[in-house]
């Protein structure tokens, strides 16, 4: 039987993510990839091991829906992004179904004091932690605060 394999241009097109993150999750051996010459091609099996769907074998039922989302947040500085990766990271990896965990990786551009969040997941997981998000973001807790006090 032979498989489908995907460029990961097409990879990038279906999870909605840009080129370059794709290729650092094959780098990273996150995504498993054959290099055939210069590019890269993704095993279908592979790429639905990567987003946790399985194959139907028969009839036309729909798998469980995933949902890639990405936060960018602007005026970022480096000690509030890793205050606010761990914080989500933490709610990503708590009291969510083990079997369908949610993926969340944070990027922080020290030059443009911005972050990025992206999560994948299950539809009412990510909604749950993109509250989380919007409550932490909107709230005066000093995640925040840019002051640095000398004492």
């Amino acid at each position: 039987m032979k498989e489908d394999m995907h460029s990961v241009e097409q990879v990038a097109e279906r999870l909605g993510l840009h080129v370059r993150t794709v290729r650092g999750y094959i780098r990273s051996g996150r995504l498993k990839a054959v290099r055939i010459g210069k590019q890269y091609r993704i095993a279908a099996s592979d790429l639905d091991t990567f987003t946790g769907q399985t194959r139907a074998t028969t009839g036309s039922a729909a798998g469980p829906a995933e949902v890639s989302s990405i936060v960018q947040i602007d005026g970022v500085d480096r000690a509030a992004a890793d205050r606010l990766g761990t914080l989500v990271l933490a709610s990503a990896n708590t009291g969510h179904d083990p079997a369908n965990p949610l993926r969340v990786q944070t990027v922080h551009d020290e030059e443009r004091r911005r972050m990025k969040i992206i999560i994948l997941g299950d539809p009412a997981a990510t909604a749950e932690l993109l509250h989380l998000l919007d409550a932490v973001l909107n709230a005066d807790n000093g995640l925040f605060d840019r002051e640095v006090n000398d004492a």
